[in-house]
């Protein structure tokens, strides 16, 4: 049968939203620009988000001669952190204080240090871009408005409210920084007792994907669309992004490569920490989904070989493997997969360019192994495949050099963006059994690369000198290596 799907990503920057079909093909995405200021940062007109997103919605919708009742659901996806306090109409009170807001650092010291002393499990470690320390700064700097909140919601919540006129529920991803229990799926009671955050302004929480309501009748009309086209609850942007990549079985990671390493994955148990490294996610079949983001990615690219990849992408295919030792870190201090706030970046001495080059992106390479060697070490379970998107994905070398360093299949999919991660999740709701069938049949390989087993077991021997060489500079402890 003929059916479509709506994802909807409200970014920083902008608002992305596609149209997908029960084949994996996308059809159709429209991206509108948000103007980006100093103040951006720190909040956002929600209204105006909302503007962009059905400016959006209306012009992809006439640009495409499908038979719009084939259009099943509607899934968004945003910032994890955003939120946004309603009154009893569902109007926002204030702007959308944002995840890159650093206004509620100290809020969120007195919500980590509430959360060990009463609750001590699940996310406990609270920063400015948590939801809840932006919540308890919201009151504490503006005790009129929050005389009259009715509700909290998420970025995502409120543009799914928009749609469904159902405002009163979030999900998994988005509820987890705002304080969620997500294993004993509840909202903690220190977060009104301790906090003053009022149990009533807290959203009902439901499994990422769920079917919550129908597509506003008035608004169906405007956009030519079923009333029966069903509003799911959306998901977090990172959550929505490894959606799309592929990864949401048990043993499937994703890591996409931008201008930092971010990792994410999919275990049958949740993984704790005691570092604080990794945080698990809980995944829409029950699943968990942990994972966690270096300070070290690809961001040494663009400040030192942007101007000739293409020549020092083809020296590297022939220079690996390179034996030589880099790490690629930018500024000073890492926080996955290792724990170094002394942590600075290294290279070995007279090397060309081209070299320089080859042994960053091998570097990488072997952070990215050791992270994997964490997880396998405080899960207990077996990686099977890696998944991979961002800018470093772009390179075949760089994919060669990953695939081979850990042993393991790298896989690129054709479309690897949030947008397309709601769709899937809009799909899984209405047309598949669920979330992890759904990825199965509506992604679509792009490329594969397969280790090789003669430079597989060169990059062994190198990786175990790269992790010596952390050792050496007490970047990390001997009996913290796993190989």
């Amino acid at each position: 049968m003929e059916a479509y799907f709506l994802g909807i990503d409200i970014g920083t920057q902008g608002a992305r939203v596609v149209l997908l079909s029960n084949q994996g093909n996308l059809i159709s995405e429209v991206e509108e620009v948000f103007p980006i200021s100093d103040s951006s940062r720190e909040e956002q007109s929600p209204e105006a988000w909302w503007h962009s997103c059905l400016a959006s919605l209306k012009k992809l919708l006439a640009e495409n001669t499908i038979d719009k009742n084939k259009i099943l659901a509607i899934s968004v996806t945003s910032t994890s952190g955003t939120v946004i306090p309603l009154d009893g109409n569902n109007q926002p009170l204030h702007n959308a204080i944002m995840y890159s807001d650093k206004r509620s650092a100290p809020q969120g010291e007195i919500c980590t240090a509430a959360a060990l002393k009463f609750h001590n499990k699940g996310y406990t470690t609270f920063n400015s871009s948590s939801g809840l320390a932006k919540m308890l700064w919201f009151i504490q700097n503006y005790p009129e408005k929050a005389e009259k909140i009715a509700k909290w919601v998420h970025a995502a919540d409120y543009i799914t409210g928009k749609l469904s006129n159902e405002f009163g529920v979030t999900d998994y991803t988005n509820a987890f920084k705002s304080g969620y229990d997500v294993g004993d799926d509840y909202w903690p009671d220190y977060i009104s007792t301790k906090l003053g955050i009022k149990k009533e302004w807290l959203a009902r929480v439901v499994p990422s994907g769920t079917v919550i309501g129908k597509l506003n009748v008035q608004l169906a009309y405007e956009l030519g669309l079923s009333e029966k086209t069903a509003i799911t609850a959306g998901i977090t942007d990172g959550c929505a992004s490894q959606i799309a990549s592929g990864a949401m079985r048990p043993g499937d990671w994703n890591t996409t490569i931008g201008t930092t390493m971010v990792i994410k994955g999919v275990t049958k148990n949740e993984i704790v920490d005691q570092q604080g490294r990794i945080y698990s996610h809980r995944h829409p079949a029950g699943y968990w989904m942990p994972g966690g983001a270096s300070n070290t990615g690809a961001d040494w690219v663009s400040a030192k070989f942007e101007n000739d990849l293409k020549h020092l992408n083809e020296a590297a295919a022939e220079l690996i493997p390179t034996g030589k030792i880099s790490y690629p870190l930018m500024q000073k201090g890492e926080r996955f997969p290792i724990m170094a706030p002394n942590a600075y970046g290294f290279e070995d001495e007279n090397l060309s360019t081209e070299e320089k080059f080859a042994a960053s992106m091998e570097g990488v390479a072997y952070l990215e192994r050791y992270a994997f060697e964490l997880i396998s070490h405080l899960s207990g379970e077996k990686i099977n495949t890696v998944y991979t998107a961002g800018g470093g994905s772009k390179s075949d070398v760089w994919l060669k050099i990953r695939a081979n360093v850990m042993r393991c299949p790298i896989i690129k999919m054709k479309y690897v963006s949030g947008a397309v991660g709601a769709a899937i999740l809009a799909a899984s709701a209405v047309y598949f059994d669920d979330i992890i069938e759904a990825v199965k049949k509506l992604t679509i390989v792009e490329k594969k690369f397969l280790p090789e087993a003669w430079l597989a077991d060169q990059y062994d021997i190198h990786y175990r000198e790269f992790m010596e060489e952390l050792v050496k500079k007490d970047f990390i402890k001997q009996e913290e290596i796993y190989a």
